[in-house]
């Protein structure tokens, strides 16, 4: 069956939510429900810097994509941070990531970036093996402090 990659309408939702668990799950953590709901407001939000889509199986929603539009000081072009890619355990393997990834790719484009970058967990062994096909290591490390 052929997937189709589509950005998230509000009817879309309850198929977007255990996705978003899932995700949630995979990493070990708990997003507190209001955060997650004014996350979903604000993919639905024209004026946000932020989107989503849903890769769909018929009328199953088996992965998410998450990003958000920000500038540099590197470009005279944004860049498109990819935030969260997630595909339900099942479909793993199957060019969904991909398919998911090249969404954002073409809608950064479209949206005049000039880069996509993203980050994940250097324990996710099996991510890597794609984003070492499809993006350059940038070689940075990343630091943070939560405040």
């Amino acid at each position: 069956m052929s997937i189709e990659i589509r950005p998230v309408v509000a009817a879309d939702h309850q198929a977007w939510l255990p996705l978003w668990q899932g995700y949630q799950r995979f990493y070990m953590t708990e997003i507190p429900a209001e955060t997650s709901a004014v996350t979903w407001q604000r993919f639905l939000d024209p004026a946000e810097p932020m989107g989503a889509a849903l890769a769909w199986q018929g009328d199953q929603a088996i992965g998410l994509v998450h990003w958000v539009i920000h500038r540099s000081t590197w470009t005279t072009g944004d860049y498109c941070y990819l935030q969260d890619l997630f595909v339900a355990k099942g479909e793993r393997s199957g060019g969904i990531g991909r398919k998911l990834i090249q969404h954002v790719y073409d809608h950064a484009r479209a949206a005049g970036c000039s880069r996509v970058h993203w980050l994940t967990h250097e324990s996710n062994s099996q991510a890597m093996l794609l984003y070492e096909r499809i993006g350059e290591r940038s070689g940075f490390v990343q630091y943070r402090k939560l405040l």
